[in-house]
């Protein structure tokens, strides 16, 4: 499937994203642009150790290894 079709359909819903980093990032996809830049709302970071709330934030697209839909 295609990035911005899926991304098109998890439009508003719960999404979990993994970065280059290993971080793990879930929360509800906003909005994406051609470039898969992503806005998640309501935001819950994973990192190796540590889980916390960081509200509104915006993802670079290149920094994502993959998205998938809770």
């Amino acid at each position: 499937m295609l990035p911005n079709k899926m991304l098109e359909e998890n439009l508003n819903k719960k999404v979990s994203i993994l970065l280059k980093d290993n971080t793990l990032l879930e929360g509800t996809l906003s909005g994406f642009d051609d470039y898969m830049n992503m806005v998640l709302a309501d935001v819950e970071e994973n990192g190796e150790n540590t889980t916390r709330k960081v509200g509104t934030i915006v993802v670079r697209g290149s920094n994502v290894v993959r998205v998938v839909q809770k």
